[in-house]
């Protein structure tokens, strides 16, 4: 017989676990705190556009392809997406850019062009990277992180020296043309580490990136969302929107219901995919697992200062994703992780939709998202939230030799304090922790509890990692284990 289940929060993990957990016979409510469903991929509208305020890569097709056909469904039956090409332009001085195109064939000959024997290089790094794809994203990522022996197998002990070894120091020994070595780095930042302290095992980002491509979904990445919901509702999931969680009580070790607006709701078992720590703030100080000393020695993945910006004419020479690479990244990185403050000259990200999508700009406008990584937990004000739009659109301006400041008909921001209000963040935290070697796998916070019975957890502070195909598994994973738990 199926139990009564509440899941907090709406992100993609807790609509993936919500999903699966329907779909064994539970009877399952989903309550989110604010007035959307989508957690951090919520949507801003304003005068016409359209804006992303949260992921806007789809990347790693497969694991959404994987998540459906868990219930018999395809990403089509729910949205279109459509591969770009190019999948980004990473720019590093004036008018000078690389374009990262939409097959590896493209991408080998890019390399050659650029450094010669780059490609033969290339090639072999790409094959090491998709044999390490397979391994991690059809086995290792789909284990619920409750033991070590989940890592220890004949593929991974012959791939031991790829978790001693660094992604910077095998990319760097293999390529000498700096650029080549930023674009090989650059998809570990998704994984929210610096390449120095990511284990070399991680490349198969690199194959996420250039052999499976970068793609668009109509509409956005909240069409996902929507999608995703639509699911659910088939399912049977109930929605409540404007539902903050103000305790969750524990009767005897074991949680027993969620108080919200006073009123105490009783659930056989509480899923939280809101943010970790914050969920535990709401249990009585003996049932927490993790104390703050232990959150602040953790290593989070970065915070961003976001910018949703409306331009009354087009972008020219950008490209639906750009990659600002024309400052050191070392000194940028530096400010995130070493020594955390507002980066001097920070790189920076555009995402430009409307270069792909006519449905999320008026005719002849442009859609631009703009994203600065920052050190969780630093100041955030007004003040400097300005400062740092002039510093990015005075680069763009002159990184791709047009005028734009007098073409911006608005803007939005969103920072630290936004994350923390909004989010219940960890120090506004945006991507979660950091997937360094000793927070990989089983040393990462628990899905279940354990202090108190009943109560499991899903998300980016959890297993697989940050971004949006681990939240889904993250999704996977916790629905497994509570319906293992239902059953012993």
């Amino acid at each position: 017989m199926g139990k009564d289940i509440a899941i907090l929060g709406s992100g993609f993990s807790s609509l993936a676990a919500a999903c699966y957990l329907a779909k064994a016979g539970n009877n399952v409510t989903v309550f989110e705190k604010n007035n959307y469903i989508g957690g951090r991929a919520r949507q801003l509208k304003k005068e016409g556009f359209t804006f992303d305020m949260g992921p806007t890569w789809y990347w790693m097709p497969d694991v959404f392809e994987r998540f459906f056909a868990d219930f018999g469904k395809t990403p089509q039956d729910y949205y279109h997406i459509e591969k770009l090409n190019p999948a980004y332009n990473v720019y590093f001085d004036k008018l000078d850019y690389v374009s990262i195109e939409d097959s590896l064939e493209k991408i080998y000959t890019t390399f050659e062009g650029i450094e010669k024997g780059s490609s033969n290089k290339l090639k072999k790094f790409i094959s090491n990277a998709e044999d390490n794809y397979n391994v991690a994203i059809k086995d290792l990522v789909y284990k619920p992180g409750v033991s070590p022996l989940e890592l220890v197998n004949t593929k991974t002990i012959s791939r031991l020296h790829q978790f001693i070894s660094t992604i910077k120091k095998d990319i760097r020994k293999e390529f000498k043309n700096e650029r080549l070595v930023q674009i090989l780095e650059f998809p570990v930042l998704f994984l929210g580490a610096k390449p120095s302290d990511t284990p070399s095992f991680y490349n198969f980002m690199n194959f996420a990136d250039f052999g499976l491509g970068t793609w668009h979904p109509r509409n956005g990445m909240f069409s996902v969302v929507k999608g995703i919901q639509q699911l659910a509702n088939e399912l049977g999931v109930q929605f409540k929107i404007n539902a903050a969680v103000q305790a969750i009580e524990v009767i005897n070790g074991s949680a027993k219901s969620i108080k919200i607006n006073n009123e105490s709701l009783t659930f056989d078992t509480i899923v939280s995919g809101a943010d970790y720590h914050h969920t535990e703030t709401l249990l009585p100080q003996q049932y927490r697992q993790y104390t703050e000393k232990y959150w602040s020695n953790r290593t989070f993945a970065p915070s961003s200062l976001l910018f949703y910006v409306g331009f009354d004419k087009k972008v020219e020479n950008v490209a639906h994703h750009s990659l600002f690479f024309d400052v050191d990244f070392d000194i940028h990185a530096k400010d995130i992780y070493d020594t955390p403050k507002w980066p001097e000259n920070p790189l920076f990200y555009a995402s430009f939709p409307s270069k792909t999508d006519i449905n999320v700009a008026p005719k002849d406008k442009e859609a631009g998202i703009f994203l600065i990584p920052l050190a969780p937990g630093i100041e955030d004000t007004k003040e400097l939230r300005e400062r740092y739009f002039t510093k990015i659109l005075t680069r763009l301006e002159e990184l791709t030799d047009q005028n734009l400041k007098n073409s911006v008909i608005f803007k939005e921001s969103f920072c630290v304090n936004d994350f923390i209000n909004d989010y219940n963040s960890y120090k506004g935290n945006a991507y979660g922790l950091a997937n360094t070697l000793l927070q990989t796998a089983f040393l990462r916070p628990k899905l279940k509890s354990k202090k108190v019975d009943n109560l499991y957890f899903t998300g980016q502070l959890t297993v697989p990692g940050p971004g949006v195909p681990p939240a889904l598994i993250s999704g996977k994973l916790v629905s497994e284990l509570v319906t293992q738990y239902q059953n012993s």
